[in-house]
Order: structure tokens, then C-alpha cells, then sequence
């Protein structure tokens, strides 16, 4: 098991980098403005578990391959930049259909879709692998047990905090696109926003491969 200063440290690392606005943070803001509140959370929740494989990945060692190929961090990187650039046209085609959704109730498939595109933006997160590859180690004491068990109880709590973060952050905007869903022009205008700062965050992993 992971000491308890280790577990203490660690925790505050991560809440440090967790709550501060980044990447991970304007995708669920966007989905909220985009698709509301119920499709946020989904979507953060897909990217938490997306984010899961990632960290079982580095368990069982392919994070330390992909931080050390240039070439496959650089094509799991410009994959994940271009779907979320997709989602944000998809978003901003798909404005004027927001005042129809609110009307209506989602399907399930909806949900799914919903939940499996944040999954997909979770898995193709290239600050994840190198985070949990590179920082989650300094915190393991080699001398308290398993190795691979001591990573994945430190994922899990930076998972945990993530989790809580996102929907904080989701939960707000949805929030904020309530007033906007009053008037059909404002709620088209918050659409298209929402799916703009999603086009501005795949613009932004595919220049620098920051995501949370």
C-alpha cells in the first residue's frame, strides 16, 4: 500500500493540476453549453473511464512506450485532436437543433453516443499517459508492496478528483445555459460557442499535446 505522506502529496499534486481551467476542463464546459447537463456529465464520466485505460495501460507498461516513441505519442495525440475537432463542428452544425433537444426527451442511443465520444477523447489524451507514466511514479515507495497496485491506487484517487472537478465545472455551465435556452437565438449563440471551444481545444492538443 502507498504511505500516507505519499498518498497526502500526491493528492494535493493532483488537485493542483486538476482544478485549475485547462483542456480537460473547457471540454466538459463546452459540452455543457453545447448539449446540456445531462450529456456533460456523461461526458465526463466517458472521459474518466477513457482516462482509466489509459492509466491501465501504464500499469501494464505500454505508457512507458509511448512516452518514449515520438512517433506514437504523436499519432495518439493528433487522433485525439482531430475528434474533438469533429465533435465541435458537429456541435456547431448542430446549433439550431438545441431548442428541438431541450423540447424533447434523448433517446437512450443518445446517451451512449454521448458517453462513447468522451471515452474516446479519455483514451486519445496524451497528458494522461505521460502524467501517469512520469509524475505517478516519483510517488510510489518501492519498499510498501506491488508496484503496478500502488499505480493504480494513485490513478484511482486522481481519477476520483478529476471526476469531482469536471462535474463541478459541468454542472456550473449547464447552469449558465439554462438562462440562454429562454431565447431560440440565444441558445443557438451557446451552441455554436460551446463547439467553438471545442474546435479551440483539438487546435490546442494538436500544437502542444496538452489535455487533462
Amino acid at each position: 500500500m502507498v504511505p500516507v505522506a505519499n498518498l497526502l502529496a500526491f493528492s494535493v499534486a493532483a488537485l493542483v493540476i486538476i482544478v485549475v481551467p485547462g483542456p480537460g476542463v473547457l471540454f466538459a464546459i463546452g459540452r455543457a453549453l453545447a448539449l446540456g447537463r445531462r450529456a456533460a456529465l456523461l461526458s465526463v464520466l466517458g472521459h474518466a473511464v477513457g482516462v482509466l485505460v489509459s492509466l491501465l495501460l501504464v500499469a501494464i507498461g505500454l505508457g512507458a512506450i509511448l512516452t518514449a516513441s515520438a512517433l506514437a505519442l504523436t499519432l495518439v495525440k493528433f487522433g485525439g485532436a482531430l475528434y474533438l475537432i469533429y465533435l465541435g463542428v458537429q456541435a456547431i452544425r448542430d446549433r439550431k437543433s438545441l431548442r428541438a433537444a431541450l423540447d424533447a426527451q434523448a433517446p437512450a442511443q443518445r446517451d451512449t453516443r454521448v458517453l462513447r465520444q468522451g471515452v474516446i477523447v479519455g483514451i486519445t489524451n496524451p497528458k494522461a499517459i505521460i502524467f501517469f507514466s512520469a509524475v505517478l511514479p516519483h510517488f510510489i515507495d518501492p519498499a510498501a508492496g506491488s508496484y503496478v497496485l500502488q499505480l493504480l491506487v494513485l490513478g484511482a484517487i486522481f481519477l476520483v478528483i478529476a471526476l469531482i472537478s469536471d462535474s463541478a465545472w459541468a454542472l456550473g455551465a449547464a447552469a449558465a445555459r439554462g438562462w440562454f435556452a429562454r431565447s431560440p437565438r440565444r441558445l443557438e449563440a451557446v451552441g455554436a460557442t460551446g463547439g467553438a471551444m471545442i474546435v479551440g481545444l483539438g487546435a490546442s492538443v494538436a500544437l502542444s499535446g496538452a489535455a487533462k
